[in-house]
């Protein structure tokens, strides 16, 4: 997912500055009358297949490859590439309306990704958009692509900064909480009633203490065993900023990212903790959340809730980016 200058991570994570192009910079993912764009799928064996396409690995993809020093970059059509990402980024068998917007926002991501003094643009995994060549396609995810063709989102001349995660939890979160990055006007984070539906709404996972002890043995240092882990900060979506480790001579914060990463983010589905409690003698801790992911931008889960309900593509996108336009890349 991507932004005026800044690259989100797959669905997943961190706002990073890209180097702005210069005026005599020429980008043929955004120039060309037929854009494409360089996805490095890694070393490996490839060769041509049928025409317009090749063989990587076993596994056919459009368009065609490059040897670099890199492994094999595969130089592919815009639309094309999205006719993969789509539908593993989102169910082909939710709503049009909201494969829809998955469209709108995983073309405004490449965009904003595809760089002329870079390598390559993507990698195909979710530390940018999972793409999986003419296996991942699905006639759902081609039609949705084929309905929004060309389209994008901007925020006044700039494409919009992009990111989704499946389930907000009721709210989504703000960038610059997130990230700790410069905040973005239409990513501060907004109610969302829609991603009910969800199974990560609501969750409970239990953490062993002696688990977390073990990934923060630096940071407890010669405090002795870990007695007790609470949330020492939250933002104004209720998600945790901070844990504090209480052990038995004192006690240390971490951030709560850190904190998520450690004990494993599908363990931790999402900082939106509504309760953490130890239970009783056991050395054990009870948590209790909604949401699975980082909850900034995109709701995909609200998506297919609001399409559900008879909602637009638009109007999803106007809910989750708030002040941004709808527009043909052109």
């Amino acid at each position: 997912m991507r932004r005026k200058t800044f690259i989100a991570l797959g669905a997943g994570a961190m706002l990073a500055p890209l180097p702005a192009l210069g005026q005599n910079d020429a980008d043929p993912a955004i120039t060309s009358a037929s854009p494409a764009l360089r996805v490095l799928l890694g070393p490996g064996d490839a060769r041509p297949g049928p025409q317009g396409s090749f063989l990587f690995e076993g596994r056919l993809y459009r368009g065609d490859f490059q040897q670099t020093p890199g492994g094999i970059v595969n130089r592919v059509d815009i639309e094309q590439y999205l006719y993969s990402v789509v539908p593993r980024e989102m169910s082909p068998s939710w709503p049009a309306e909201a494969l829809q917007a998955q469209a709108v926002c995983a073309r405004t991501y490449v965009l904003q990704r595809s760089n002329p003094r870079r390598a390559y643009d993507l990698v195909p995994s979710e530390l940018d958009q999972v793409y999986r060549g003419v296996a991942g396609e699905s006639p759902a995810g081609r039609m949705a692509v084929d309905a929004t063709a060309g389209k994008v989102l901007r925020y006044g001349n700039l494409y919009a900064s992009i990111a989704y995660s499946s389930c907000c939890g009721g709210h989504t979160e703000s960038s610059s909480d997130a990230w700790g990055s410069v905040a973005v006007a239409y990513l501060s984070g907004v109610p969302c009633t829609y991603c009910t539906a969800s199974p990560n709404y609501r969750w409970t996972t239990t953490l062993g203490l002696g688990d977390v002890a073990t990934h923060f043995g630096d940071e407890l240092g010669p405090m002795g065993a870990l007695q007790d882990v609470r949330i020492s900060a939250t933002d104004p979506s209720g998600r945790a900023r901070a844990f504090e480790l209480l052990a038995e001579r004192g006690s240390v914060n971490v951030k709560g990212s850190t904190f998520r990463i450690a004990v494993g983010p599908r363990v931790l589905r999402s900082l939106l903790i509504t309760s953490l409690r130890r239970d009783g003698p056991a050395r054990m801790l009870t948590v209790e959340g909604a949401g699975l992911g980082h909850g900034v931008g995109l709701c995909q889960w609200g998506a297919r809730g609001m399409a559900l309900a008879g909602r637009s593509a638009g109007d999803i996108l106007a809910l989750y980016f708030p002040g941004t336009q709808v527009s043909t890349n052109d």
